[in-house]
């Protein structure tokens, strides 16, 4: 009963039942109508996530009682009777077919599996949408309200509304999860239309009720306000509290958790009621609850739980892909043959669900006395078989014992960071990429490195398809310092995924450090083929030109990269000091190639973001390359002023280092420009001064100059600047402009 469905006549009063609940009120209004949707729902949205291996563990047997059984419902209902089997052969042979051979192919190509998973949670909701509105209109027929047309569209369209919601929060922004795809429409878009959809609910609910409680009050019709009631727990208040929230809903937590099972509750609650009356009808009075509810267990279990092991082991296929192809699969072709087989306007279905007593009769007087009575010609030996009850209840047997060996194995491979947990469910099942996943987790965790590069390798092999595992195996091998091994996997990792960008950057950084440079560049070209705005690709690719002193390629990927950055202020994966440290590169590539009104711009450009950012050391940098292209251009006074700010600048910083080169440039620029040898003799000094921890041949260069300076001044003025060094590298750094 899980497609919107239309009374067979809802302008005349039907035939009521002896009364208007299933089974008992309570009972009815709780599970029938879901009304105890409210406190589950609150306990699965606010759960800690202290006890989440719990709940896990908690909602996988809820799915083995009551999701797995409500799929078996729909099966026994369409293939329990020939006649049910040839009524709807369409879905029952050709589209189950069709099915298979769709499980078939997603197992030989699983790239093409997020589509058929994106559809399944897609459907999901509609589903359920369409079960809670059947039964609405069920008990409104039931409890012997007069429905009309206009009314059934208002609550037709509040149901409908209430799904548009949900699915535009499902269709905002980029998807979390690689198995969904999702058009990534714009929150500006999606969020007027959402709140109206909100209000349409509200508005069309009222319509289609307003008459109904007035005329017969709100004691009979109960059982459809709770339904409504439902609909808005199940689809309405969750897009609110995420419009509130501003995060997005998590869709398969959602329309695959609890929503889950408190929908299939509700559909093994209807459907045992319609089993039974439809028994009884038929004439068999040894019909038992307990016997279908068991029926429908070993046989959800057999839906769901072999498929993917006997998958796994026979073809060492991942089991957790597997697993989720038979459920996606499973759902499409439950959803397809419910459509066919629940729906009021079938006279059958009506005479049973909501009690019209003639057409009740009618069904069963379809059944031929003389065909009851009529000797059983003798069946083959496997039909025989099959039936004998001992055959059956040894495979009802194997099928749970089947199915708490995948209990246990469930509770195994869900313990994160248990990695005796892990292990032990890896060795029950050794092709499941998610348990190599966690073991590789678990084991960096507790500092085994190489343990958790080991299982994402084996994580890999199961599954290579999974571009998440790759990028994971990649960075694990990394962490291992098993730089060429990493290499080797990105390179079969781009034959899978030559257009994951990412995985471009990496390897050419693989590439450049093991001595590629060639390689490493190409492989960052197709990054940015593939990607124009992948950011890091141009800032490696500008730093390898430049090393080869083509700084025509090199500007232009430095201004790619700027010109990304500065768009992106907010972007945590570059640091704002490599944005200014482009920038001056850019300025000295501009200066390089003779573009020098550029190259001044540009270093005029980083001063400015330097200031903003408060950021001496990259300010001063840039005044000292600054004071470069000017003394080039030449514009010697403007020149003098850049590196007298450069070095006032060192002094913020503290950067003993870089102020020694600084003193020791501004030395030599005053020596080119006639500047007083004491003058420049001081700048060399304190350039010794603080450049004498580090050592090095920059220390040795400055020491050579000074000594040949000292042979030209003589030994009373050298003195004279080192008794008085202070005053003598105050008076260089204050040189007025007029002294050039």
């Amino acid at each position: 009963m899980s497609t919107i469905v239309e009374p067979i006549s809802a302008a005349t009063p039907s035939t009521v039942a002896a009364r208007p609940w299933i089974y008992r009120p309570w009972l009815d209004l709780t599970v029938g109508c879901g009304a105890w949707s409210a406190p589950l729902l609150a306990v699965a949205l606010f759960m800690p996530a202290t006890h989440s291996h719990a709940w896990a563990i908690t909602f996988y047997f809820l799915a083995v009682v009551f999701n797995y059984p409500h799929f078996m419902a729909t099966i026994y209902r369409a293939y329990h009777t020939r006649e049910n089997f040839d009524k709807y052969k369409f879905v029952t042979l050709h589209v189950t077919l069709l099915i298979l051979a769709t499980g078939v192919l997603m197992h030989a190509s699983p790239r093409l599996f997020p589509w058929i998973f994106t559809l399944y949670i897609f459907w999901s909701p509609w589903h359920y949408s369409g079960q809670n509105y059947g039964l609405l209109m069920m008990f409104a027929k039931r409890s012997g309200a007069v429905v009309t047309p206009t009314e059934r569209q208002w609550l037709h369209a509040a149901f409908v509304a209430s799904y548009g919601m949900l699915l535009g929060s499902f269709v905002t922004g980029s998807s979390n999860d690689p198995l969904i795809l999702s058009p990534g429409l714009p929150a500006r878009f999606t969020l007027p239309l959402r709140l109206g959809l909100g209000v349409a609910f509200a508005v069309f609910t009222f319509l289609g009720f307003r008459r109904m409680v007035r005329e017969h009050g709100p004691g009979a019709t109960i059982a459809p306000l709770t339904l409504a009631f439902t609909q808005f727990l199940w689809f309405v208040l969750p897009t609110l509290l995420e419009l509130n929230s501003a995060s997005q809903v998590p869709q398969t937590r959602y329309s695959s958790g609890i929503l889950a099972v408190l929908h299939s509750a509700q559909y093994i609650w209807i459907t045992s009621y319609f089993q039974r009356r439809e028994a009884l009808a038929a004439g068999k009075a040894n019909w038992h609850v307990t016997t279908y509810f068991v029926t429908l267990l070993a046989g959800g279990i057999a839906l769901f739980i072999p498929g993917p092991w006997l998958v796994s082991f026979l073809f060492h296929y991942d089991f957790t892909t597997s697993f989720l192809i038979f459920v996606s699969l499973v759902n499409i072709h439950h959803f397809i043959l419910d459509a066919k087989l629940w729906k009021l306007r079938d006279s059958r279905v009506s005479s049973l669900l909501v009690g019209n007593a003639g057409a009740a009769a009618q069904s069963a007087s379809r059944i031929d006395p003389q065909a009851i009575n009529a000797p059983t010609p003798p069946r083959p030996f496997l039909p025989r078989m099959f039936t004998r009850p001992a055959f059956q209840v040894f495979c009802v047997g194997l099928l749970f014992l089947w199915g708490g060996f995948d209990q246990f194995h469930f509770a195994l491979r869900t313990s994160e960071g248990n990695l005796p947990e892990l292990l032990r469910a890896a060795s029950l099942n050794p092709y499941d990429s998610s348990v190599q996943a966690r073991i590789a987790t678990a084991a960096s965790f507790a500092g085994h490195k190489d343990q958790a590069a080991a299982a994402l390798e084996r994580a890999v092999e199961i599954n290579p398809t999974n571009v998440g595992l790759q990028q994971a195996c990649a960075r694990a091998l990394i962490e291992d310092g098993r730089y060429a091994d990493a290499y080797a996997h990105y390179q079969k990792m781009l034959t899978l995924f030559p257009g994951d960008s990412d995985a471009l950057v990496n390897y050419g950084l693989l590439a450049a450090r093991l001595g590629h440079p060639g390689e490493a560049i190409d492989s960052w070209e197709k990054a940015t083929e593939v990607n124009p705005q992948q950011a890091s690709a141009h800032l490696y690719l500008a730093g390898a030109y430049d090393e080869r002193g083509e700084f025509a390629a090199a500007a232009r990927h430095w201004n790619a990269f700027i010109t990304f950055e500065t768009a992106h202020p907010g972007d945590v994966t570059v640091p704002r000091e490599q944005l200014l440290l482009a920038t001056v590169h850019l300025a000295d590539d501009e200066a390089q190639l003779n573009h020098n009104p550029a190259a001044k711009t540009q270093y005029e450009f980083a001063i400015a973001l330097a200031q903003q950012s408060s950021n001496p050391k990259i300010e001063s940098l840039a005044q000292a390359h600054l004071a470069d292209l000017q003394e080039k251009v030449p514009d010697i006074p403007a020149a003098a002023l850049s590196y007298q700010r450069a070095l006032a600048l060192d002094a913020e910083s503290g950067d003993p280092q870089t102020e020694g080169l600084d003193w020791f440039n501004y030395g030599q620029f005053l020596r080119r420009h006639g500047i007083p040898e004491s003058l420049i003799y001081a700048c060399f000094l304190q350039a010794q001064n603080l450049l004498a921890p580090f050592g090095g041949a920059s220390l040795v260069t400055v020491q050579s100059m000074m000594r040949e300076l000292e042979t030209k001044m003589g030994r009373e003025a050298v003195a004279a600047t080192r008794y008085d060094l202070a005053a003598a590298t105050a008076r260089a750094r204050n040189l007025p402009s007029s002294a050039f």
